[in-house]
């Protein structure tokens, strides 16, 4: 995107050329494969390999990582109009390609060495394989410092032993790479946690309950059970007891993802209800025609685009900090923030405008109102976003 800001003409937003080719690619592929296959994979919760790997054919899997580590070697701005995209067609298939972009990918290329590049990062840019992020547990969740699974380096000094459950992994029932967060220091809370990158098909390892979720039921979800795994040393990511920074750090670029996700749910719906209003009479006119139908159209216009361009500002932030080095946390927790509570908001009177019908598995209004709610939830809740947002703002720690 380039950016042009002068004192006359304010601030300008221009998709390049190549920006532009993605965004076409990815809503053709999103609108022609994904969305007639959206309500099965809903109605089974069946995971959609086929187009999941079409996908990472495509370069969707790893857009801002560079080619030479298998991926797209695109911007910011274009990871989030195509994830954009695919999220107006199915969310369950953009959280699959939020989190192998946004928070495995991403924190791979930004604090791994050659050596765990190419073997964790390549696969999973290229599509080849499946990566998953592992923070939460059954007790631990805005509190990272709480969690109860553990990592001991064995006498020789060559493993880390680990063991413990984590749950709410997304991808976690196929996912062929795991990015992991576990305790190595427990006394130090926060600052004992260490990165790790777990490969799922050596012992120690299993897939525990896959989740029954009310929404985004195509994306799998489960706990994943470590049982005396052995990590060699040269897996981990960064330095031990780097794990809470690198975690926090790859969810400024998570969030970025999840408020895309809530943008596509948002344009979905919202595409939908002014299709209806224009199209469903009563009492001698169509719905379109009442002031009250207006006023939710208007609204929900509103909070769209004021959605999108804070999904672009953030983005916008992130493409910065590649050179900077500079945080971007403030404007990724904004924008997740106010997309996601505009994706529910927008969804819930996509439901009121479409009425009975809207209720119905016969359109797929009421799945975008179930795969909203959990923007509001994953990568960190409103709640903790505004505790986010208003601490930076404050000084505080």
């Amino acid at each position: 995107m380039a950016v042009d800001v002068t004192p006359s003409e304010g601030l300008s937003l221009t998709l390049t050329p190549e920006q532009e080719m993605l965004q076409q690619q990815a809503r053709k592929f999103a609108q022609q494969k994904i969305a007639p296959i959206a309500p099965h994979f809903d109605e089974t919760g069946e995971f959609p390999m086929d187009t999941i790997k079409e996908m990472g054919r495509m370069g969707f899997m790893g857009i801002e990582v560079p080619e030479e580590y298998g991926g797209a070697g695109m911007d910011s701005i274009a990871y989030v109009l195509a994830l954009t995209e695919i999220c107006k067609a199915d969310a369950s298939h953009g959280t699959i390609m939020s989190v192998n972009n946004s928070l495995y990918c991403h924190g791979i290329y930004k604090f791994g060495t050659e050596e765990v590049k190419q073997k964790f990062l390549v696969p999973a840019a290229s599509g080849e394989k499946i990566g998953a992020y592992s923070l939460t547990e059954p007790m631990s969740g805005s509190d990272a410092g709480t969690m109860k699974s553990r990592a001991v380096l064995n006498e020789a000094g060559t493993h880390y032993v680990i063991n413990g459950r984590k749950s709410w992994v997304t991808s976690g029932p196929v996912a062929d790479f795991v990015l992991l967060f576990t305790m190595t220091e427990p006394e130090r809370h926060h600052n004992g946690i260490t990165a790790f990158l777990i490969d799922a098909t050596l012992p120690g390892f299993e897939r525990g309950k896959k989740e029954p979720k009310l929404g985004i039921r195509a994306s799998a979800t489960s706990e994943l059970i470590f049982d005396n795994y052995q990590c060699p040393i040269e897996n981990i990511l960064g330095k031990p007891g780097d794990g809470f920074k690198i975690a926090m750090t790859v969810l400024d670029s998570g969030r970025i993802g999840i408020a895309s996700q809530a943008l596509g749910i948002a344009e979905a719906a919202y595409a939908a209800s002014v299709k209806y209003a224009r199209e469903r009479e009563a009492f001698g006119q169509p719905i379109g025609g009442f002031q009250m139908i207006q006023q939710k159209i208007a609204d929900m216009k509103t909070r769209i685009e004021a959605s999108r361009l804070l999904i672009y500002n953030a983005a916008l932030a992130k493409q910065r900090s590649k050179s900077t080095g500079e945080r971007y946390t403030t404007e990724s927790s904004m924008a997740k923030l106010f997309a996601s509570e505009t994706a529910m908001y927008v969804t819930h009177e996509a439901v009121q405008i479409h009425g009975g019908i809207g209720y119905s598995k016969e359109l797929p209004i009421e799945r975008y109102f179930r795969d909203a709610k959990i923007t509001e939830i994953y990568e960190g809740t409103s709640e903790i976003q505004r505790l986010v947002i208003a601490r930076n703002e404050l000084g505080l720690r």
